[in-house]
């Protein structure tokens, strides 16, 4: 019987690269997926699952309180619930832990302790996977799932380290970035750019972007067709100088599109610059 994983997370993108990486690296695995916890619990209506993957930080119903309504029914109680969180305090981690959590997963992680985490539980209710994951077979999901991985194992332009980096060109240009549902619109000033990230440097602003923050990419050189609505997230932020005070801010933006012709837009676009 196949081992069935639900993911719950609000953020579209993060589901997208838990799910890859958890496909990938498990076999025969199917994967389920919800945006917060009232779809959760309708999903676990549905069907039984075997091991639960949330997020903490969710809006409507956070992810502890989801916790709590699958370990109130009984027919639940000893699925295995792995709680992701931002904050790992203690106080944070031992909240989750009486709450009924088997386990939790603090951000930024890597893959490996992703598939770790879900092994073990998986074993431990006698459905741990057949090929157990081996350090740096990770193929195209290591890169996805790079956004929870806070810049580790990753190089600047975003590419896996460790394997064949995508081309990526130093160019002069700008881009216009449009982050997350607030509509915010920053002005970059463009440094490399490839399959993958791109990189650039942006004034900053009075409520400066956040890490996993969604963001919309229009490249704007001096070029006419190029590449425009990329989608993508803030893989990584820091200060352009060595002081406090700095009113630059370095950024990676990672892509996520899937689409063929955004990428064959981008593709064409790098072989020109």
């Amino acid at each position: 019987m196949a081992i069935r994983i639900l993911v719950v997370d609000d953020a579209g993108f993060i589901r997208d690269m838990v799910k890859k990486q958890l496909r990938e690296r498990i076999p025969g695995v199917e994967v389920s997926e919800a945006v917060d916890g009232n779809r959760a619990l309708a999903a676990l209506k549905q069907q039984h699952v075997d091991l639960i993957l949330s997020d903490w930080e969710m809006p409507n119903m956070s992810g502890e309180e989801l916790l709590r309504h699958v370990r109130a029914q009984p027919e639940n109680t000893d699925i295995p619930f792995i709680m992701v969180t931002s904050r790992g305090d203690r106080s944070h981690v031992v909240k989750a832990v009486e709450a009924g959590a088997s386990d939790y997963l603090v951000k930024p992680f890597t893959p490996e302790e992703l598939l770790r985490k879900v092994g073990k539980q998986l074993t431990r209710i006698g459905k741990g996977p057949k090929t157990p994951a081996q350090p740096g077979s990770q193929g195209s999901a290591a890169g996805s799932v790079g956004v929870l991985t806070g810049g580790r194992g990753a190089g600047a332009s975003g590419a896996p380290q460790g394997g064949a980096a995508a081309p990526s060109r130093k160019l002069k240009g700008q881009a216009q970035l449009r982050v997350g549902n607030r509509g915010e619109v920053l002005r970059c000033v463009l440094r490399e750019l490839s399959l993958e990230a791109m990189t650039g440097l942006i004034q900053r602003p009075e409520a400066p972007p956040r890490l996993f923050d969604p963001v919309v990419v229009d490249i704007e050189p001096e070029q006419e067709d190029a590449p425009s609505q990329l989608n993508g997230y803030i893989h990584s932020l820091q200060a352009a100088e060595a002081t406090p005070d700095t009113q630059v801010i370095r950024l990676v933006v990672r892509f996520v599109d899937q689409d063929s012709d955004k990428q064959a837009a981008l593709t064409r676009f790098l072989k020109q610059t």
